[in-house]
């Protein structure tokens, strides 16, 4: 008996030893398993990082990616803009994680709709392409950028970082390998979109002339020939059978902004502050002075007809963060739907420097707007864009630009963007559900309290009218310009006047069928913006323009 208990005794010790010995290599394995998958995804990691000289293009250190400032970047008192902040943070990094596999997928043909010139150098002093410039980080194609070039009137069309696009009718640098341009478009993978300072480009498909349709092409008025015309740097362009389409034609393909009809002559050239478009002339002037010239009087023969062209003014393009740290922290601040992005627009134009965002709006930055990324607080943009009206986000900053709108255009537009994104409009559907109505009550007092909370909490106020901004977009500018502390020439305000558009306008004028705003709606609204005006006057600003108010 003794015996069998002394075997069983001695199996059980070696199944335990033995049982022992599973879970240890168990675990070892387990160990090494994920040792080795960590050292993956850190070899990966390493391999993805872009090079330093490109960082200025994506990642910026102290920028929301930095680890020492994405907890405090991803906070926010608003839960909507905190989804969007982190839906953005993660597609951003998903880009980073796979841009190593998308380098090392081969490069398939791509069918264009134009042909292929090659790649050519490129750098901010020295562009390749002179023409005008457009940004889409998220869905940038050739076919994007050669139909852009094509409709502003251009012949080349040049893409450069995956994402940048230049037109121009010559170019100006000198070719290099075809392997330099060795990123892909953004949008459409496989196919070239230039490098660092490489620029891919493209012929536009071939229209014979006379047969080109424009976008954007739009009568300026009949305007008198400046006293000292030399000044003005108008350029003769010689014309047989001359119309107006074919001199626009002709100034295209010089890549000037402005064409000017005189008769039999045609001129091209750029707003001046001695021909600055601001005093246009009777129309009769310049039907008189197309008859015969022999035939006319002197003063008779003195007047053009202008056309603004596609061609983007080259004058102020170019566009980067302050050089030094501002110690002065400025917003921009307005109610949704009241312009914001259209002024950040001009000052961007203007000035030459990038504006920021309390906020992050990925559709802003994919279209040019790299302010956007960078950390509201950083001090390397000129201003920040912000809707907040409490007294504590008030209070951080110096000063602020505040911007005020119509509140009935302002409701509208921000009703718009909401149902249909930025350049969208809503449908009568739309405006005849609850959620109108709704909007409205909520919304209206927004309006008012964001002007009141500003006029009594801000430290230094300057008061812009969206509506004077459009009628008298250079004096407007220029009062901005001065009141952030930057010196700007008149050429450069000039310029921003004739680029004022950009890529955030509406297109058109598309309002309901029917007035979206009821009785009581336009009741509670009235009352809103006498509050608004006699606040205005209390704080020695000048009040509402006088369309605001009922009547």
């Amino acid at each position: 008996m003794a015996k069998p208990l002394y075997r069983l005794q001695r199996f059980l010790r070696r199944t335990q030893l033995f049982l022992l010995f599973l879970g240890v290599a168990y675990i070892m394995a387990g160990s090494v398993l994920l040792l080795q998958r960590a050292n993956l995804v850190v070899t990966q990691r390493g391999a993805t990082s872009p090079p330093l000289s490109s960082l200025g293009q994506g990642y910026q250190p102290g920028s929301p990616l930095d680890d020492r400032t994405g907890t405090r970047w991803l906070m926010s008192r608003n839960l909507e803009i905190r989804h969007l902040r982190r839906r953005w943070f993660h597609s951003l990094m998903t880009e980073k994680d796979m841009s190593q596999v998308e380098r090392s997928t081969p490069r398939r043909n791509v069918p264009q709709k134009g042909s292929y010139m090659g790649c050519f150098l490129d750098n901010s002093k020295e562009r390749a392409l002179r023409g005008s410039v457009s940004t889409d980080f998220r869905k940038m194609t050739s076919t994007m950028c050669q139909d852009t070039c094509s409709a502003s009137g251009y012949q080349f069309a040049g893409l450069e970082y995956g994402s940048e696009c230049y037109c121009g009718n010559h170019i100006t640098s000198l070719r290099v390998r075809d392997e330099e341009c060795n990123l892909d478009c953004k949008g459409e993978k496989g196919s070239p979109c230039g490098g660092v300072g490489r620029l891919s480009v493209f012929t536009v498909e071939d229209v014979l002339p006379g047969q080109r349709r424009y976008r954007n092409v739009r009568y300026r008025g009949c305007f008198r020939e400046p006293e000292n015309s030399s000044s003005t740097s108008l350029v003769h362009v010689l014309q047989p059978n001359l119309t107006s389409q074919s001199c626009i034609e002709a100034c295209m393909n010089k890549e000037f902004p402005l064409a000017m009809l005189r008769s039999s002559d045609c001129f091209c050239g750029y707003a001046t502050t001695d021909f600055t478009l601001h005093e246009p002339a009777e129309e009769e002037h310049c039907s008189q002075s197309n008859t015969t010239e022999a035939s006319l009087p002197s003063t008779l023969q003195r007047f053009y007809q202008v056309y603004q062209t596609p061609v983007q003014d080259s004058r102020c393009t170019e566009r980067k963060f302050l050089p030094e740290k501002s110690s002065s922290l400025v917003a921009l601040s307005s109610f949704p739907g009241a312009g914001n992005t259209w002024v950040r627009h001009l000052i961007e134009l203007a000035t030459g420097y990038y504006t920021g965002s309390y906020y992050f709006d990925g559709t802003l930055y994919n279209r040019g707007f790299k302010g956007e990324k960078d950390y509201w607080k950083s001090g390397r943009t000129i201003c920040v864009k912000t809707h907040e009206s409490g007294r504590r986000e008030i209070e951080m900053y110096d000063s602020v630009i505040l911007l005020i709108r119509s509140p009935y255009r302002s409701l509208m537009a921000e009703f718009n963007r909401k149902c249909a994104g930025h350049l969208g409009y809503a449908s009568d559907q739309h405006w005849k559900t609850k959620e109108w109505p709704e909007f409205v009550g909520s919304y209206a007092s927004w309006w008012a309290s964001h002007v009141l909370d500003w006029l009594r909490f801000g430290r230094r106020v300057l008061v812009v009218h969206f509506e004077e901004l459009q009628t008298a977009l250079v004096p407007q500018l220029r009062s901005i310009t001065s009141f952030l502390n930057t010196t700007v020439t008149e050429d450069k305000l000039l310029c921003a006047e004739s680029n004022q558009d950009g890529h955030f306008k509406r297109s058109g004028v598309r309002q309901p069928t029917f007035d979206p705003f009821t009785p009581d709606m336009r009741g509670l609204i009235d009352g809103l913006i006498h509050a608004v005006d006699q606040a205005l006057r209390d704080s020695n600003h000048t009040g509402l323009p006088l369309e605001y108010l009922p009547r």
